[in-house]
This record gives structure tokens, C-alpha cells and sequence, in this order.
């Protein structure tokens, strides 16, 4: 009965691509949450400094993690490989990507190589980053088409919807504490993911579909994947007043890794399925 639980909420979702339930949507929220605990403790362990410098630093391998689930999105990888770059066992993937990036940047810096482990750490990202959108550009190129239209226009979206909602919280609210750059960062991060959900599946010729549990049953609920931009609101405005409370009181460190984890969520989504429907995949 156990193994039958594992394959029916667990491996059968990677293996198949089905969408996720909320077994495995709670089991990857628990997974993140005890993650994020072990990560702070390795970090001080190892002496790096969980700062803004560090959380900017590491966006590079997020966007990664997004350009490298469109590689398996592709099917130009055929063998079992391919399943390394499915979630969840991506996250994994992309974990020791990072961690060997910053563990060898860090040494650099201990050993004088480099006078801060922060630069040769991103730029690994930022290389790899490059590569992996280079690689899925020339899979487009010479196998669908690449729509130079969407690749321009979900960003936008993202853009003017980030400025709408920072606006009102600095001038409407009174919170001038969003002016804090990541959590500039962080409302980006879910307003590209509602605006690629929303234009995937009600614009795009393709007409893709939400996988998430609480997504889906909105959309089916309004009628339209734009209510996707309000679920994000009843997420992130609460996060950022309850981190902002935690960021007074609470562990800087800590804080900053929370709110590294809450941009990895909106953000690595959203460049996937933005790639996707650039690449028509």
C-alpha cells in the first residue's frame, strides 16, 4: 500500500507530467520549508554572509532553474537523464549546481584567488544562464519558431504590473519599506509568473494549462487566468508585511533566505513557462 502511495503521488506525476495534487504540493512545501532551515545552518557554518549581496548573487541560478526545465520541455533530451530536470528532483539538480558554484568561490576567496567570493559565484550563474537560453534559442531556431513577440511582452507585463502594485504599497499604504530592492525583486518575481500563467492560457495560440492545485480550481472559479495577478496579491502582500515584522525582530540572515526562497517560487515558473511559449513547447 506504501508503494502504491509513493508511485500515485510521487513518481507517476514525474514519470507522466500529470499535474499536482495537493499530497504532493504539501510534501514540496514541507520539503521547502526544512530546506531553507538547513541551508541557513550550513551557510554559517561555512562562514557566508546570508545578505542582499548573496541573495543578489544567487538570482542568476534561479533563472537557470527555469531556462533548464524548458530544456526537458523540449524533449531534446531523450534518454532517463531527463528526468533530473522535472520537478522536484530539479530543485535538487539546481541545489548542487549552486552549492559546488558557491563552495568553490568561497575557497577563491579564502585562499586570496579573489577578494569576494560574490563575483566569480554569480558570474558561474550568470555563464550558465546565457548558455542554457543560447542552447534553447538555437533548439527553437532549427526545430518550432521562436516568438520574439511573447518574449517581449510577458516581461512588460511583469514590469507594469510590478509598478502598479509597489506603487500602491509605498504611496497608497504607506509602506516605504518596499522600497527595499528585493522586495522590488520579490513582487516581480510571481507578477512575470501571473503574467506568463495568464497569457499562456488565454492568448496564447497553444492555450496551455495550470498544474497547480489552488491555481486551477481559481481559474476554473473566474473564468480567466488573469485572476492568477490577484491570487499572487493575497500571497505576497501578506508575505512582505509579515517578513518586514520577522526583519525587525528576527534573524537578518534568516529573513533574507526566506525571501530568496518566496523569489525562487514566482520567479523560476515564470521564465519556464515564458520560454515555453516563446519556444511554442
Amino acid at each position: 500500500m506504501i508503494r502504491d502511495f509513493i508511485y500515485k503521488y510521487y513518481i507517476d506525476p514525474i514519470r507522466y507530467g500529470q499535474a499536482y495534487t495537493v499530497v504532493d504540493t504539501l510534501t514540496y512545501a514541507i520539503i521547502l520549508i526544512i530546506a531553507v532551515y538547513l541551508v541557513y545552518r550550513g551557510l554559517q557554518r561555512f562562514g557566508i554572509s546570508v545578505d542582499r549581496k548573496f541573495v543578489l548573487s544567487t538570482i542568476p541560478y534561479v533563472v537557470l532553474g527555469g531556462l533548464l526545465r524548458v530544456v526537458e520541455d523540449t524533449g531534446m533530451i531523450t534518454s532517463d537523464v531527463r528526468f533530473l530536470l522535472i520537478t522536484p528532483l530539479i530543485f535538487f539538480v539546481i541545489f548542487f549546481i549552486t552549492a559546488g558554484a558557491l563552495f568553490v568561490s568561497r575557497l577563491l576567496e579564502l585562499r586570496g584567488v579573489v577578494s569576494d567570493y560574490a563575483r566569480p559565484y554569480a558570474w558561474t550563474g550568470i555563464v550558465l544562464s546565457v548558455a542554457s537560453f543560447l542552447l534553447l534559442m538555437y533548439w527553437g531556431a532549427t526545430h518550432t519558431q521562436i516568438d520574439l513577440f511573447v518574449l517581449f511582452v510577458i516581461p512588460a507585463m511583469a514590469v507594469v504590473t510590478t509598478a502598479i502594485v509597489w506603487g500602491a504599497l509605498r504611496y497608497l499604504a504607506g509602506w516605504e519599506y518596499v522600497a527595499e530592492p528585493l522586495y522590488t525583486l520579490l513582487i516581480f518575481g510571481h507578477m512575470l509568473d501571473a503574467s506568463a500563467t495568464s497569457f499562456g492560457i488565454d492568448l496564447h495560440p497553444l492555450h496551455y494549462v495550470e498544474q497547480h492545485v489552488v491555481g486551477s480550481h481559481l481559474i476554473g472559479l473566474t473564468g480567466t487566468a488573469f485572476s492568477m495577478f490577484l491570487l499572487k496579491l493575497v500571497v505576497i502582500v501578506p508575505a512582505i508585511y509579515i517578513l518586514e515584522l520577522y526583519r525587525k525582530e528576527g534573524s537578518p540572515a534568516f529573513w533574507h533566505l526566506v525571501l530568496l526562497a518566496m523569489i525562487v517560487v514566482g520567479m523560476a515558473p515564470g521564465i519556464r513557462d515564458l520560454m515555453r511559449m516563446v519556444l511554442y513547447v
